[in-house]
C-alpha cells in the first residue's frame, strides 16, 4: 500500500486529484501487486518561493532494486512534471517505509 503526500504552494494551481491518480496508474503499470495509492495534498499557506514537493513511500520487496525505483522515478517525474503549467521548484522524492512500519485496513466498529 504506496503513500503519497503532495505539498504545494498556495499560489500554485494544480488538479491535485488528477495528480495523485497519476501517481496510482505509474505506480500499477510498473508493479500490479502495489495496490491502492492512500494520496493526499495539502496546500501550503505560509511559504517562501513556489515550489511543489512530492514523496512517496512504498513497502521495500525483492523486485523494487534499483533499476526499477528509478525507472519509476523517471515515469513519475516526467508525467508529474506535464502536469503543471507554471514556473516552480519541483521536486520528487521516492523511499521505502522503515522497518518498524506497521499497516491494515481498520473496518470500523463491529455491530
Amino acid at each position: 500500500m504506496p503513500h503519497a503526500e503532495i505539498k504545494y504552494s498556495a499560489d500554485m494551481n494544480l488538479d491535485t486529484q488528477a495528480m495523485m491518480g497519476l501517481i496510482e496508474t505509474t505506480i500499477s503499470n510498473h508493479d500490479s501487486g502495489a495496490g491502492a495509492v492512500k494520496s493526499r495534498a495539502y496546500r501550503i499557506e505560509d511559504y517562501r518561493h513556489t515550489h511543489v514537493i512530492i514523496n512517496i513511500t512504498v513497502l521495500p520487496k525483492a523486485h523494487r532494486d534499483a533499476e526499477f525505483m528509478n525507472a519509476l522515478l523517471n515515469d513519475l517525474s516526467s508525467g508529474l512534471k506535464a502536469m503543471i503549467d507554471q514556473a516552480c521548484a519541483f521536486s520528487l522524492e521516492l523511499h521505502f517505509n522503515g522497518a518498524y512500519y506497521a499497516t491494515d485496513d481498520l473496518k470500523g466498529p463491529a455491530t
